[in-house]
């Protein structure tokens, strides 16, 4: 089977990494992934070529515009196959009624909400989102993201750079950062360097200047020159595993939309494959429906949350064997063979 995707790729931010996944894992399985749009950098798999595709499946984060083409590429794209064989994968929670919480939004206004369900319906009746129970009854639950074995870096914490990093950009993640950094706080003698790598933890880009966004990039950067903590530029996809493995624990969080809709994430997957001991900063319930019971030591204890931060940075050994155990299970549920068979499946139902 030939699926082709439509993707907005990022250098630094986004999904490249799955996608690579899945093609990786179609080529083994006697199957094609492509990527729609001319060759470029993010991919090597990247095509316009439309010929002998089974599926098109559009892939929506950020942004609900092609970025290779313009409306003929629309027309090529939906003519191509019948639309029992498109699927759109909602990743950002868009295909929803307008909702707002903990200051989050999937739309600005109910004008915004009710074009995008529109421009969704016109292409699929096949809508699914990552998310564990999603809202509407319509839309179906598939993950999506992947758990890549070849990600893997060994579990080692011999000689790591630093105590905490965090990969990801600024936006919404004030809320679950204030709470990992309040915990460092009180034990901020006994850890070492702390690093956040990505888009305006230094400096607000100019784009987020523009007074109805300005919140939604919120740091506290006082604070974080109080913390004695490092911020680092965005760095290419590829790079985040083995950027994650330079600390001892990388804190997982979520911006609070994807929270409230139960929804897993790029996260979800990448950190437990690096180097490195995840900390949850998320709902217990959702981790230990996730990631397995085990995974309850290692979210961020409410009551005795600088405790938590100071044993895994004293005994990263001990939680390396949760890891370790969720690793074994991811490998087999969430590995991009795994993935892919249940996206084929979709797509012949």
């Amino acid at each position: 089977m030939k699926l082709v995707f439509v993707y907005w790729g990022y250098e630094n931010a986004g999904s490249m990494l799955d996608l690579r996944g899945y093609a990786r894992a179609a080529k083994a399985m006697g199957h094609e992934v492509t990527i729609y749009g001319p060759p470029n950098e993010f991919a090597d798999n990247y095509s316009k070529s439309l010929e002998d595709a089974d599926a098109v499946v559009f892939v929506v984060e950020w942004t609900t515009q092609l970025q290779f083409g313009d409306q003929l590429d629309w027309a090529r794209l939906i003519g191509s196959v019948p639309r029992e064989r498109r699927v759109v994968i909602d990743c950002d929670g868009a295909y929803n009624e307008r909702f707002r919480f903990a200051g989050d939004y999937n739309h600005r206004d109910e004008d915004a909400s009710q074009e995008w369900l529109a421009v969704c319906d016109s292409i699929s009746d096949k809508i699914c989102q990552p998310a564990l129970k999603p809202v509407r009854p319509n839309v179906r639950s598939f993950l999506f993201h992947i758990y890549d074995p070849t990600w893997e870096t060994p579990l080692d914490f011999t000689d790591k750079e630093f105590s905490m990093i965090y990969v990801g950009h600024t936006k919404f993640r004030w809320r679950g950062m204030s709470r990992v950094l309040n915990a460092i706080e009180p034990v901020r003698d006994k850890i070492g360097r702390v690093g956040l790598v990505g888009e305006g933890w230094d400096n607000p880009p100019v784009w987020t200047q523009w007074q109805e966004i300005k919140d939604d990039y919120y740091v506290d950067r006082d604070y974080l020159a109080r913390l004695q903590v490092e911020t680092m530029p965005p760095i290419p996809y590829p790079q985040v595993p083995d950027t994650m493995s330079k600390a001892v624990f990388n804190p997982v969080m979520y911006r609070p939309l994807f929270e409230h809709l139960g929804m897993v994430t790029c996260r979800t997957f990448e950190t437990p494959a690096a180097g490195t001991i995840p900390i949850f900063i998320l709902d217990p319930d959702y981790v230990l429906t996730v990631y397995g019971k085990e995974a309850a030591a290692l979210v961020l204890d409410q009551d005795d949350p600088d405790g938590k931060i100071l044993d895994v940075v004293e005994r990263p050994e001990h939680y390396a064997a949760i890891v370790q155990q969720i690793r074994e299970d991811f490998a087999v549920r969430h590995s991009p063979e795994a993935r892919l068979n249940e996206l084929i499946e979709i797509i012949k139902e």
